[in-house]
């Protein structure tokens, strides 16, 4: 598959339609919950919930490659998520909405999955970066998309739900114009060795790196919408300010990615992580907002494919689904860990702790990167 084949637009054009409703949900869902004067802590577990999903349909998505293939899964994901959208608005209540975003996060995780592992199998060493690197700015173009809408459209449940639904079914079409076919020795382990690429040594900086990006970006998409809400922010213009940190991030991949490639993931890692910390400390300093909020997408958005690049490139090509599968696992778990710990400290304390639990971990993980440079080799991309 080369680099902008049909196969690639195609694949890349599907995830760009399903991303605008996962941001549309993934802002909207904290907003209805806190209008309906749900605890901070409930909020915090219905985006739990959906972390959780994403866990569980991580460890599942090998067994589904192997058995259905890569465009019989896609297709899968999708209904499973649009159903379980659906079905928000014809249920009520926390325990309910819990068990909908926890499935729509089953389907969304093998949507990523199966996506991941098709642009990694099908590239070559010559082509995966710039694979990896379209498929996070289609990634984040669809979540600014999302977030600009939920700004300009009505943002009531009823309003929402129905055409959010018709944009996840549209999200199959392009997939149905055709057929994902990676080598079939490379599909045969989609499932398999998940487990020794957690162990592997030289991946554990790169694995680390994803579950301290899923603990930060899972605190943003799930309480920064709440944080806002409670500094008297409107609906629109969380909407405005979560496009900012958002597109933030899509700025940031390509010249961060090059300076990575020429320069090495171990430097890059380092300085984004201290600027992480630095965007962190701003917003809780009440400096101006625009600025730490782009400082924080810029250094916390763009940290999980420099991780994933540095993970991906100490494994060889056939065990590239089961890393993906590894690292994508690893994302999920700080994922769910993060909205969980950080919302029960923001009702017990104050909103401030979002930034200190997002400024504490991202100090742990500078301090890993600095006690390991000298026994770990520094990847770089392949020309």
């Amino acid at each position: 598959m080369s680099t902008w084949s049909r196969p690639v637009v195609l694949l890349l054009c599907g995830l760009l339609l399903l991303t605008v409703s996962i941001a549309v949900l993934n802002t909207l869902i904290p907003l209805w919950l806190a209008h309906d004067n749900l605890p901070t802590w409930q909020v915090g577990m219905v985006s739990s919930s959906y972390f959780t999903g994403n866990l569980i349909g991580t460890l599942l998505a090998g067994w589904l490659i192997r058995h259905y293939g890569f465009n019989r899964s896609y297709y899968l994901a999708s209904l499973v998520f649009a159903t379980a959208t659906v079905s928000l608005g014809l249920s009520d209540g926390f325990w309910s909405w819990t068990l909908w975003r926890l499935v729509a996060g089953v389907g969304c995780a093998w949507i990523w999955v199966v996506v991941e592992s098709a642009l990694l199998c099908s590239g070559t060493l010559r082509n995966r970066g710039q694979l990896l690197a379209a498929y996070m700015i289609v990634y984040y173009l669809g979540t600014v998309a999302g977030q600009l809408l939920v700004s300009r459209v009505p943002t009531g449940i009823m309003n929402v739900l129905p055409w959010v639904s018709a944009v996840i079914l549209a999200g199959m079409l392009p997939v149905l114009l055709m057929k994902i076919q990676p080598a079939a020795s490379e599909e045969g382990n989609a499932s398999g060795g998940m487990w020794p690429m957690l162990r592997r040594r030289s991946s554990r900086l790169g694995i680390n790196g994803c579950i301290i990006s899923g603990i930060v970006l899972g605190s943003l998409y799930g309480l920064m919408p709440l944080y806002l809400a409670h500094q008297g922010v409107s609906d629109a213009n969380v909407g405005y300010w979560m496009a900012l940190l958002v597109s933030a991030g899509i700025v940031g991949q390509w010249p961060i990615g090059r300076i990575a490639d020429r320069y090495g993931r171990l430097l890059v890692l380092r300085v984004q992580v201290f600027v992480l910390i630095l965007g962190a400390v701003a917003m809780l300093s009440n400096t101006a907002m625009a600025p730490a909020l782009f400082i924080l997408g810029a250094s916390g958005f763009t940290l999980y494919p420099v991780a994933m690049s540095w993970a991906c490139e100490t494994v060889k090509h056939h065990e590239l689904i089961a890393m993906n599968q590894a690292l994508l696992l690893s994302y999920t778990v700080g994922s769910l860990a993060g909205p969980g710990m950080t919302a029960m400290l923001m009702q017990h304390y104050s909103d401030r702790l979002l930034f200190v639990m997002i400024a504490a971990v991202a100090l742990v993980y500078l301090v890993m990167l600095l006690r390991k440079a000298d026994q770990h080799i520094t990847p770089v991309a392949q020309a």
